[in-house]
């Protein structure tokens, strides 16, 4: 079976922190040497391995953007969703 690899182009943020030092992060993230997509996921400690994700492509990246755009701007800076 071939081996998978990943190779994190941009880093874009640290989403939260568990307490054994796994970091849910949102990165563009090169998957078998493709090009990076938008990429979703817990990480290891020095990104040694990390647990099942979501990538997306530019098209779904927008989208989301834009999904959560509208839905936090209606919040307007209340907490939770609707």
């Amino acid at each position: 079976m071939k081996e998978i690899t990943c190779n994190i182009t941009k880093p874009i943020a640290v989403l939260s922190e568990n307490d054994r030092g796994y970091t849910k992060e949102a990165n563009f993230v090169s998957w078998n040497e493709r090009d990076a997509k938008l990429d979703i996921r817990e990480w290891h400690p020095g990104h040694t391995r990390c647990g099942k994700g979501v990538t997306l492509t530019k098209n779904e990246g927008r989208r989301l953007w834009e999904a959560l755009t509208g839905i936090y701007s209606r919040l307007g800076g209340k907490e939770g969703c609707e």
